[in-house]
């Protein structure tokens, strides 16, 4: 090697440096901003389904398996009318059972539709709180001795469980996906190739 190519080598060396530098550092900040994007997505994730899916589905499932136990116990179908002969276990469980489960699901709705997926409040929730509000008025009547109204003049929103369920279970997979894939993607993406 000459003495008039060593500046050159010295050059190239310098300019690879500093591109495997600049490299580096690119690399480094592309893939910390996806991680934290990972990150700012999952807590999104877990706080929908801690605090609104999460009890909605829980006591949408509770309330279901209550319901149709009391309907199998009384021998009925759901389309049929409270007779008189039911009217004090009907109570008792609408007081008790029902109606706790619906408060506490008016509650989550109300306080926390901020963490709804949808852009809109699904017409659904809005049908459900309208039918415990039905219900609140029932009960009412019930404490002063009027037992005319047995149901909420506001019939319950069979949509309304499917949307708790399939939400509930988009955000659990969505939930998957984040926690247990995410870095092998990431990973992927920035080198081109599975990690070892």
């Amino acid at each position: 090697m000459d003495l008039m190519s060593v500046p050159t080598v010295l050059q190239n060396a310098a300019i690879l440096t500093v591109i495997l530098a600049l490299s580096g550092y690119l690399i480094t900040s592309l893939s910390a901003h996806m991680l934290a994007r990972r990150r700012d997505k999952l807590e999104l994730v877990n706080k929908r389904i801690n605090e609104f899916y999460g009890p909605l589905y829980v006591a949408s499932e509770a309330g279901d398996i209550a319901y149709r136990s009391l309907l199998k116990r009384q021998g009925k179908l759901q389309s049929e009318p409270i007779l008189d002969s039911e009217m004090k276990e009907w109570m008792l469980w609408m007081n008790t059972i029902f109606m706790p489960l619906n408060d506490i699901r008016e509650r989550v709705i109300i306080e926390k539709a901020h963490l709804i997926v949808e852009e809109r409040m699904p017409q659904c929730l809005l049908d459900f709180v309208t039918h415990v509000v039905g219900y609140k008025a029932v009960l009412a009547k019930w404490a002063e001795g009027d037992y005319v109204e047995r149901r909420s003049t506001i019939g319950w929103p069979p949509e309304f469980d499917v949307y708790v369920k399939r939400s509930y279970a988009a955000l659990k997979s969505e939930q998957t996906r984040l926690m247990h894939s995410a870095p092998e993607r990431i990973y992927h993406r920035v080198f081109g190739r599975k990690p070892n």
